[in-house]
């Protein structure tokens, strides 16, 4: 949904004409997104005719339409691509791409693209803040300064160092790889857990998260969210990090067990909480509120106006490349 709302902010806020009143000979492309996600795609439309479910020319172009524009974790399941059987590509705009359903694409022998590496340098950087914030307690040392407690209290509680902590990557992907080279300078022993080994890599590699997060004194979970990642990041994996352990979230909320996370944060069996994604976004356990050792964010890790600049620019990268026959510059493999 961050990608999405800043996008919003990027581009102007008026809707696209209706293709009607275009009369150019470009393609069209149908844009799928929930209600919600409205903004312009104007910056698409010296490339494509954007063709929404409004324009009365939605009805005959949504059956020969090659391209389809996904906004942010708009779903786009099988019922959705039966209404666009000509449909050759899909254009995804976010990170992760639970959203669409892979395997039908795949079936269909349809392209999809992502939103490639344009989110990973401010993802990477966004884990790394939330693992500091927790640790040294920067948020709630500000909420303290700020309800006038410093005067009456004196003395705010002691953080953590960041230096020397064996810090645990859940996903040593385009995100995860640039999280641990920002780990290096602090100090940080690094281990992961992937999909497979990085040989090419000087970190210790474990084969499970319960594993890594016994050897860990913080985990940060950045791995895609597929049917064989959800709640990876579970009961014992969070009681083998310990009650001093700290996990930081920014991949999908589902990866974590989120029940089984309050329950252990409440009962003080884990240390604390940096998380950027919920599993029912965007309602948040209230149980959290109150918690000096969590940090929460509105699924905002990826978004900066950079990067949704440079993900404008790699979505018309793809279009130009698909209409003009050339590799497309983020096509997923559908068939690792």
């Amino acid at each position: 949904m961050a990608e999405s709302q800043q996008l919003q902010s990027t581009t102007d806020s008026q809707q696209p004409q209706s293709t009607v009143e275009t009369g150019n000979n470009l393609p069209f492309a149908i844009i799928h997104r929930l209600p919600t996600f409205n903004f312009s795609f104007s910056w698409a439309k010296g490339i494509v005719n954007p063709i929404e479910p409004s324009d009365p020319l939605y009805p005959i172009h949504r059956l020969s339409a090659r391209a389809v524009i996904v906004l942010g974790p708009s779903p786009l399941k099988s019922e959705h691509l039966d209404q666009y059987p000509s449909v050759e590509c899909i254009f995804g705009t976010s990170a992760g791409v639970d959203h669409i359903d892979l395997a039908e694409c795949r079936r269909r022998n349809i392209r999809v693209t992502s939103a490639g590496d344009a989110f990973s340098e401010d993802g990477a950087d966004y884990a790394i803040g939330l693992l500091i914030d927790v640790l040294r307690l920067v948020s709630a040392s500000d909420r303290f300064v700020r309800a006038g407690l410093w005067p009456v209290e004196g003395i705010y509680p002691l953080g953590n160092k960041v230096g020397g902590k064996r810090v645990g990557i859940v996903g040593l992907g385009s995100i995860g790889s640039l999280v641990a080279k920002r780990l290096e300078p602090f100090g940080c022993t690094i281990g992961y857990t992937s999909r497979n080994k990085k040989s090419q890599l000087p970190y210790q590699f474990y084969s499970t998260a319960l594993d890594l997060a016994t050897n860990s004194d913080a985990l940060i979970v950045c791995c895609a969210l597929t049917e064989k990642t959800r709640h990876v990041i579970n009961h014992d994996v969070m009681k083998a990090l310990g009650k001093r352990g700290i996990l930081v979230n920014v991949g999908r909320g589902a990866l974590v067990d989120e029940k089984e996370l309050v329950k252990l944060l409440v009962g003080g069996e884990l240390g604390g909480a940096g998380l950027d994604v919920f599993e029912d976004e965007p309602e948040v356990p209230r149980e959290l509120f109150t918690m000096d050792n969590v940090v929460l964010s509105p699924h905002k890790a990826i978004a900066t106006i950079e990067a949704i600049e440079g993900l404008i620019q790699l979505v018309i990268g793809n279009m130009k490349a698909f209409f003009s026959n050339k590799p497309l510059l983020s096509q997923l493999n559908l068939h690792d």
